[in-house]
């Protein structure tokens, strides 16, 4: 008995294409048709911090899975779109790839480039030349990051535009400098009793904010994403922590009535496991 052959992709998004066509047609499924761009912008989101975490469970069939759900977001999208009469899903689909050409010349043109950071000093020219040809004015060196983006990594992207103009330390030394600055400034703000609890509140919020973006620095001169960073921390933490709930269950307690060295070691031991 021969196995059932696996569709092609053009065949394989044809077919969610007309699925997703399908659910917004008259008679098709009541929630669906409901959907707006604004009303799907929360799914979206939730969408791709799904597959985040799915990429860092490290099992692909749950990468599988959620890499669907999110792709299901921008067909939705173009489906609506194209109800509007304003663009489809082929319009979409080739819009990215001539971009994708357009701006790797290395790869479909002529252009030699030497290593990855020549690639991206290539694209934002030409970006910006796609911009001047649209007749769209200069913007700010800063503009283009999204505000939606999580604050580490509009931190990321705001320090590596800033950095690609010249506004940069010459050394990892100042960044540490200007790490060890923002500590100082931020410790003094914790000890000054001079202040009202709400100014107070306010001007540590500013030292702890120019602190954590002091740290983003120091992230992106060792190239490393200090939003993956934390969140693999935060995910470190959990683990040792519910190891922690374990072992004091094992002890026929729990961690609340713990005392702070009691807490010490099962902390270490969570640690070392």
């Amino acid at each position: 008995m021969s196995e059932t052959k696996k569709p092609t992709p053009p065949q394989a998004f044809e077919r969610l294409a007309e699925i997703i066509a399908r659910l917004r047609a008259p008679g098709g499924c009541p929630w669906d048709r409901e959907q707006t761009h604004a009303t799907l912008r929360t799914h979206l989101l939730e969408e791709a911090c799904e597959t985040m975490d799915a990429i860092d469970s490290g099992d692909d069939e749950h990468l599988c899975e959620e890499l669907g759900d999110l792709l299901m977001q921008p067909v939705l999208h173009a489906q609506i779109a194209a109800e509007e009469g304003r663009f489809d899903i082929v319009d979409v689909i080739e819009g990215i790839s001539d971009k994708l050409v357009r701006r790797h010349p290395h790869v479909f043109g002529e252009v030699q480039v030497a290593d990855s950071g020549e690639v991206l000093v290539n694209w934002d020219a030409i970006k910006q030349q796609e911009k001047a040809k649209k007749g769209q004015s200069a913007a700010s060196i800063l503009s283009g990051v999204p505000n939606t983006l999580p604050a580490l990594s509009q931190a990321m992207e705001i320090s590596k535009k800033a950095a690609k103009s010249g506004f940069e330390w010459p050394d990892m030394d100042g960044v540490l400098a200007k790490l060890r600055e923002e500590i100082a400034e931020l410790e003094a703000e914790l000890k000054d009793e001079s202040l009202s609890k709400e100014a107070a509140r306010e001007r540590i919020g500013e030292e702890l904010g120019d602190l954590l973006f002091t740290a983003v620095n120091v992230a992106r001169w060792r190239k490393v994403d200090p939003e993956l960073a934390l969140r693999d921390t935060i995910r470190r933490f959990q683990g040792r922590f519910e190891k922690m709930e374990a072992a004091a269950r094992e002890q026929g307690t729990t961690l609340e009535n713990l005392s702070p060295d009691e807490w010490d070691a099962l902390w270490n031991a969570a640690k070392k496991s």
